[in-house]
This record gives structure tokens, sequence and C-alpha cells, in this order.
């Protein structure tokens, strides 16, 4: 099947905080919390991304496959450094892994920052190999950690990935 990806609308928030619990209980066993992960909550997530996708000054992708959104990519404006572009989110059902609906993705988004910036940024969690492989292959450049607080008193160390040249691209 043809994956195909196009601007998110806030018709599709429901299906994009979908895919972010399914991807997330799934990336991140091990790396998150249990408790975090068993308490994300889709209507929760689908009331966040209304909003996200509707607001100005950012980009929200969606893949789909077959009539069904299996991926989203949200990137914007960094706050930290300023100046530059972020890449905020890029999430895949487990069940397209391997379709390249997340290159798709990752086009998308960096097609959208390089209209606007010279390089973006993106931050992974350090245990999760799957997606730091991705974002190498793809030409993303490790160059610094941090420990974030993802809820209450559960913390994971996070890398930050660089992608420079965007307007060469």
């Amino acid at each position: 099947m043809t994956t195909t990806v196009r601007r998110a609308t806030p018709g599709d928030a429901r299906a994009i905080a979908e895919v972010k619990v399914e991807t997330w209980r799934e990336a991140y066993v091990g790396v998150m919390p249990q408790p975090v992960l068993d308490g994300l909550d889709v209507e929760e997530h689908e009331r966040i991304w209304a909003r996200y996708v509707a607001a100005d000054g950012f980009g929200v992708f969606v893949a789909e496959t077959g009539g069904r959104i299996v991926g989203y990519a949200s990137v914007g404006p960094c706050h930290d450094p300023a100046g530059i572009g972020e890449l905020y989110a890029i999430y895949v059902r487990p069940d397209s892994w391997d379709t390249r609906a997340g290159l798709a993705l990752m086009e998308a988004g960096v097609t959208w920052l390089a209209e606007r910036w010279h390089e973006a940024v993106l931050w992974v969690a350090e245990e999760n190999p799957r997606a730091r492989r991705f974002y190498e292959l793809y030409g993303w450049t490790a160059e610094a950690t941090r420990v974030e607080e993802v809820a209450p008193g559960a913390e994971i160390s996070e890398i930050r990935y660089c992608l420079s040249g965007l307007d060469r691209r």
C-alpha cells in the first residue's frame, strides 16, 4: 500500500492521539516508568492535539496508508536555543514500522523546517536505539544530553540531535 503525507487538520486529533499512546506504550517499555505509560489518556491527548494542529507557527503532518493514519510528525520553532527549528515529535504505529512512513514524515517535517531555518534540533530518549538509529541514518548528529522529567518523579535521559544545512536540502 502507498503511504501519503499531508498537513494535519483538527479532525485528525483523535488519530494522532491514538498513534501517540500506542507508540509510547510499545517503544518506551522499560524506558518510561510503567505507570506513566499506563496513565496515557487518548481523550486528553486528543484535546491537546486539536488545539495544537489549529495553532499558527507549527507544522503537523500525518502519514496515511489505506485511509488510516499510521503516524505523525510535528515541527516548529525551538525555544532553547532560539533562532532554529525543532522536530518535536515523530511517531509511527508499531504495525507500520519499517514501511517508510517515518521517512516520509521526516521529509515533510524537514522540508517545512528548511523553509524557515538553516538548522534544527530534536530530543530523543537515550534508551531508544531504534529512533536514534533512524535519526542518524537521516543525517542528524548527537550533540548533547539532559535529564528530563516526563511525569512527577519520573525522569529519563535524552540526547539532543542536530541537523544543519537545512537551507541546502
